[in-house]
């Protein structure tokens, strides 16, 4: 990697700037993103600095239309981690009538999960899954949550209205992607191993930015 000399950027130009930067180098390496998808690919790369992920996260049909139609109808954002929860725009969620939550830290869930022998991530999405209200599922940890939502949808008829799919790691990951890729179950998911509750947050950041845009 070359070395950079310092340029100096406003404050409240710096994420204006990063963007000019991630669109000209996906530029130079011949990538061209989807008009609907690049605000959404482009925040992931803003997060990471992983350019992969212009090649990896995948959108079921008419994704975008669904999500954001969610957050304007005022759906409920469960997050499989305290940590994705804390990196959503609540002001956002707020001005749309949205809420967003975690069971993980929640003592009956921890119970649930010890009594049925399943990760507190699975038995987080078996009580949410009760709730009354429309659902956007947003995972970035734990691929038991993408696992479990895909067996209640099979299982027991629950419909998940949206599923963003990113958890990180080793162990059924990929697994547990591709489950949510062949179901019917609309989907942001991102291929591989790679992702996180950042990456999670993010999206529906992306999403969040996107319908004040249009509504301003």
């Amino acid at each position: 990697m070359k070395d950079e000399e310092f340029v100096f950027v406003k404050p409240d130009e710096i994420e204006k700037e990063s963007f000019r930067i991630i669109g000209e180098e996906l530029e130079e390496q011949g990538i061209e993103l989807k008009k609907k998808q690049e605000p959404y690919i482009k925040r992931c790369i803003h997060t990471s600095a992983d350019f992969s992920y212009a090649l990896t996260l995948t959108f079921s049909k008419k994704a975008i239309k669904t999500l954001e139609g969610l957050l304007k109808e005022g759906a409920l954002v469960i997050c499989d981690t305290n940590m994705a929860l804390a990196g959503i725009n609540k002001t956002a969620l707020k001005r749309l009538g949205c809420e967003a939550h975690c069971f993980m830290a929640d003592e009956r869930i921890r119970e649930m999960a010890h009594k049925e022998g399943i990760t507190r991530a699975a038995a987080s999405m078996q009580a949410a899954s009760k709730l009354d209200g429309r659902k956007i599922f947003v995972i970035g940890n734990a691929p038991t949550a993408l696992i479990e939502l895909d067996r209640l949808h099979r299982d027991e008829g629950f419909d998940p209205d949206f599923i963003i799919g990113v958890p990180v790691g080793f162990v059924n990951v990929v697994y547990a992607k591709e489950q949510i890729i062949k179901s019917d179950i609309p989907y942001i998911v991102n291929r591989g191993r790679k992702g996180g509750s950042n990456i999670a947050a993010c999206l529906v950041n992306a999403a969040l930015y996107n319908v004040e845009n249009r509504q301003l």
